[in-house]
């Protein structure tokens, strides 16, 4: 087993990172049907098949895992999607969508969140990827409104709000993109801050060029911080 990365978690037990194989796929579908079975709120995951965890694990995609001795406790992955009239980056505007990868599912075991784990596994994944020799020039991703642990993942990585739309059979997404190699940091010459309930407006800011780059959380007043250079 090729360790990625280690740590020590709150709790006290070391974990490390490794990658994920087809061997490990009862590991897998086990952690993430204890992750759905914790949460109040089930629509705000788009849990995967089996098969897509396969598909993944074939080739198409990397998936790494944080391990406690035998036991999974924290997975994320990345996917090479398939190309139809669904694909996020006809979302966000992108012409090349065989550039664009997906920042798929990530699942932390509800025993042992608070240790970060979905950022760690983020930061390793990405770099991985920077790591692999691959046409990808685009990662975009999907996050519900009011999913915050999630939002706050992508927004500390540096991925921008690009879209604001109904996924998955009607389900009102983020869409989320983010330059794999971009160097220079964009320099904002607007600023705005809409309640993630006005979903009309943010949908024009959009629709307008705008883009989400963060959020701010203030007891039952939720805001996304849109900016436009």
């Amino acid at each position: 087993m090729s360790i990625l990365n280690e740590g020590v978690l709150k709790q006290g037990p070391s974990y490390v990172v490794t990658y994920l194989q087809e061997k490990d796929i009862k590991a897998i579908m086990a952690l993430q049907e204890e992750v759905i079975a914790a949460l109040d709120n089930k629509s705000v995951l788009q849990p995967l098949l089996e098969e897509e965890f396969k598909y993944i694990l074939k080739g198409k995609g990397l998936l790494i895992g944080a391990w406690i001795g035998e036991k999974l406790i924290a997975f994320r992955a990345l996917l090479v999607p398939t190309i139809d009239e669904e694909h996020l980056g006809l979302d966000v505007g992108i012409e090349d969508l065989s550039k664009v990868i997906y920042q798929e599912i990530s699942n932390v075991h509800p025993d042992y969140r608070g240790n970060h784990l979905q950022q760690k596994l983020a930061a390793i994944l990405m770099d991985e990827l920077k790591k692999d020799e691959h046409s990808f020039e685009y990662v975009c991703s999907t996050v519900a409104p009011f999913n915050f642990p999630s939002l706050k993942d992508k927004l500390s990585q540096g991925m921008e709000i690009a879209a604001l739309k109904e996924k998955y059979g009607g389900r009102l997404r983020y869409v989320f993109v983010m330059e794999i190699h971009r160097k220079e940091a964009v320099e904002w010459k607007k600023s705005q801050q809409v309640s993630m309930k006005n979903t009309a407006l943010q949908q024009a800011l959009l629709a307008e060029g705008w883009r989400g780059v963060g959020m701010i959380v203030d007891g039952e007043n939720s805001l996304i911080d849109f900016r436009k250079s």
